[in-house]
């Protein structure tokens, strides 16, 4: 029976992948559920534990304890781990200890990488692998270089450094766990401009994916960006902006988030939360005391997300554009999606409508067992169960909350976020077949 159960995940790239990431997560809770990864030397639950490493591994950052007091030193490491794995993906980890030790990447384990890094073929998956690595470590480096310098105002070398590599890897991944203590997040740095600058930059560049940041690291040699950095781009940028601009008229007269600062501040605090709404999970404010709109509106970032191959969730930027760019040829009578002059295959439309309804239909789905489960408003749990799915982090103050029902729909939620709802689906799913034929037209009215 074993040995039918591995091979049916062995069969194809997203089984194995689905196993893969399972497997960490479970190695990830056992550890986490050790007396010593807690300060006060207590094991925790298996479901505490087990919602701790999938929140970990799937870089999402929504906690039932907090990081920075609850865990040990061990603890620390394990969750540390366990981000920088989910983030650059378990595939990419395995390449490199294979690279490491000279063995060859096997047609098989390509295709596995291929469906991790989501490419569209195998040719130059390794060379993208050792970019990868290069660039994260390189990336978390030098940000944890840049926290340290700041935390050395507030503590020890030794504990800034701790501190600064920390939150580099867990802020550069989109991870959103942080060891600031009592669930504050970066709320005590809401106006410093170095933090909010620092960490807007790591968590804007793990969001870009790596193809876009092997394109943007290699400009002077390239000399023009593909379709897919371009678009990547210029979604993001969009994003950023106008989801700064509208929390910032949104809260610009609550004295509860950011009424009370002057101008500066509250653009600061608006551009920060306009990124990491999108996967960062830390804050410089607390989310609840947001007004229902702009809450509603952060629901909406969450759900977009960062983009493909990225450390982030959601639907994807490209996603979200080419739905635009097809909305817009509707309404223009063109039949083909036309971005930055070149026309996409219908194939790439109808993905992204499949993405786009799959990942409405989970997330609805969540938030109606949550709605059954949990006492609280509505638009609580749906900003819960988006934040989970979206790999995202934030959170209005349910997660503390959670039944175990709950945790276990929180975790299914943050599993399927981060693997992907196709890649679940394709793993899942029969092989699909050659049709052998097609049927007649037919015509149904729209609208």
């Amino acid at each position: 029976m074993l040995r039918k159960i591995v091979r049916w995940f062995s069969a194809s790239p997203p089984r194995t992948l689905l196993l893969g990431f399972g497997a960490i997560i479970f190695i990830g809770a056992m550890l986490l559920k050790l007396p010593f990864a807690a300060v006060n030397g207590q094991s925790m639950s298996f479901v505490d534990a087990l919602f701790t490493a999938t929140s970990a591994a799937c870089v999402t950052g929504l906690v039932l304890f907090d990081t920075g007091t609850y865990f040990s030193t061990f603890g620390h490491w394990v969750i540390l781990l366990l981000i920088q794995i989910g983030g650059i993906g378990f595939m990419t980890m395995a390449t490199l200890f294979a690279l490491i030790l000279r063995r060859r990447i096997s047609l098989k384990e390509r295709l596995i990488l291929q469906e991790s890094l989501n490419q569209g073929s195998i040719e130059g998956l390794v060379r993208l692998v050792r970019k990868v690595i290069l660039y994260a470590l390189a990336l978390e480096t030098v940000g944890a270089l840049l926290y340290t310098a700041r935390f050395m105002f507030d503590m020890s070398f030794g504990q800034a450094m701790y501190h600064g590599v920390f939150h580099a890897i867990s802020i550069f991944n989109n991870a959103g766990f942080d060891l600031t203590g009592d669930f504050r997040s970066l709320t005590g740095y809401s106006t410093d401009l170095y933090m909010n600058v620092v960490s807007i930059v790591l968590i804007i560049l793990g969001g870009f994916g790596f193809v876009v940041l092997a394109d943007l690291f290699e400009m002077k040699k390239k000399r023009k960006f593909s379709l897919h950095t371009k678009v990547v781009l210029t979604v993001t940028a969009a994003l950023v902006v106008v989801g700064a601009f509208i929390i910032f008229v949104f809260e610009f007269t609550n004295g509860r988030s950011i009424g009370n600062e002057g101008f500066g501040e509250k653009a600061l605090i608006s551009l920060f939360q306009s990124v990491t709404t999108r996967s960062g999970g830390v804050t410089t404010v607390n989310i609840a005391e947001f007004r229902q709109a702009t809450q509603f509106f952060i629901i909406i970032l969450m759900f977009i997300g960062a983009s493909p191959g990225s450390t982030g969730g959601g639907i994807k930027t490209t996603t979200f554009a080419v739905l635009v760019g097809a909305v817009l040829a509707m309404i223009r009578g063109k039949e083909d999606v036309v971005l930055f002059r070149l026309r996409l295959a219908q194939e790439r439309v109808y993905k992204a409508v499949t993405v786009t309804l799959f990942c409405i239909g989970i997330v609805m789905l969540g938030t109606m067992v949550l709605s059954t489960t949990e006492d609280a408003a509505f638009l609580k749990i749906l900003f819960e169960a988006t934040s989970a799915f979206g790999t995202v982090g934030l959170s209005m103050g349910l997660t503390g909350e959670l039944s175990v029902a709950g945790k276990l729909t929180i975790i299914f939620l943050m599993f399927i976020g981060r693997l992907g709802p196709l890649t679940l689906t394709y793993a899942l799913g029969p092989k699909a077949g050659r049709p052998l034929y097609r049927h007649a037209e037919g015509k149904i009215i729209i609208g």
